[in-house]
């Protein structure tokens, strides 16, 4: 087995391509990154400062932004991401929600992806929160300690 690292994503159906993939595989020396509890809070002192206040598409916008802002300082990106799992309020979002993360991956391999509907998020006025696990290959990434 080679030690260089591959990374490569497995959609499910035709329809599903531009969704998610049903597998995504990472073989070789890496480092796995993992993301939680990403939303639409503003990046300030206010705990619980939700931004875009009933716009699930704008949310979702700034959670996906908000997640390539902190891959970057770690060495990697949205491409990087294998594994999405969301969460929405409403089912009636859903339509917004999937428009909106098409667009933060436009152009990438897409994760494995799994969308649930609660009842509740961390913060009232919260519509949308997701977490993201990234996996970059062992030069990819910043191992600066405190980065």
């Amino acid at each position: 087995m080679s030690d260089a690292f591959q990374k490569q994503s497995y959609p499910s159906a035709p329809w599903s391509r531009d969704l998610f993939a049903e597998v995504v595989t990472a073989k070789g020396p890496g480092t796995t990154l993992y993301l939680s509890g990403i939303g639409a809070e503003a990046l300030g002192e206010q705990p619980g400062d939700i931004q875009h206040p009933g716009d699930v598409y704008a949310q979702t916008r700034l959670a996906y932004s908000k997640a390539a802002q902190v891959l970057e300082k770690h060495g990697a990106g949205l491409g990087d991401v294998v594994k999405i799992t969301a969460y929405v309020l409403d089912a009636r979002m859903l339509p917004d929600y999937h428009r909106a993360r098409r667009a933060a991956f436009e152009g990438l391999p897409p994760p494995a992806h799994t969308l649930l509907v609660i009842s509740a998020l961390a913060w009232p006025g919260m519509l949308v929160e997701i977490d993201l696990t990234a996996v970059v290959g062992a030069d990819g990434v910043d191992q600066t300690p405190g980065s």
